[in-house]
């Protein structure tokens, strides 16, 4: 396999931290990255991109300083996308089937694909169509569709303080607005 067909594998299987929201042909797009710099070790699994890092895949579009990729043994695939935007990385991908999209900000955002958790830590806030949650801990669990937030930098919430923040709209049902 070439070193471009393994990374966009890599890329495609392991980085779409909001998969179960995101627009199916998303992943059947080609995957682009921009980088000042980009090392890639086949031995190790790793991949590393520096310096104002943009992918892109069809409406997924994440920006950060700097991008890392491994693989496990078993070929799951683990990244982490660091810095960027006022010290942030953002994510933002349009939702299955809708016209708004999914955003995410945190100063670090993780994305397992064995546990199919996405993890943002660090001023981290989501934001979907109107409803939107903020925190230092932002966990998305892509296999039951929940979040775990807190106001600390981990999910107990045993360190830091203050309070976490959420912002729910009104849901129609049965074609009218709920109260």
């Amino acid at each position: 396999m070439t070193i471009r067909a393994r990374l966009i594998t890599l890329l495609l299987a392991g980085l779409v931290p909001f998969g179960a929201l995101a627009a199916r042909g998303d992943s059947e797009q080609p995957v682009s990255i921009e980088a000042n710099r980009g090392s890639i070790d086949n031995r190790k699994n790793v991949h590393v991109f520096e310096g104002g890092v943009v992918l892109s895949q069809g409406s997924l579009v994440i920006r950060c300083d700097k991008l890392v990729v491994t693989q496990d043994a078993d070929g799951f695939k683990h990244g982490v996308a660091s810095g960027g935007d006022g010290g942030r990385a953002a994510i933002r991908q349009q939702r299955e089937g809708r016209d708004d999209f999914v955003e995410g900000r945190a100063t670090r955002i993780e994305y397992d694909a064995r546990t199919r958790k996405a993890i943002l830590v660090g001023k981290a806030e989501v934001k979907s169509g109107g409803d939107e949650v903020r925190g230092e801990y932002i966990e998305y669990d892509g296999a039951t569709e929940t979040y775990l937030v807190t106001n600390s930098k981990t999910p107990e919430g045993s360190e830091g303080g203050g309070r976490v923040r959420a912002i729910i709209q009104p849901r129609e049902s049965n074609g009218e607005k709920s109260p």
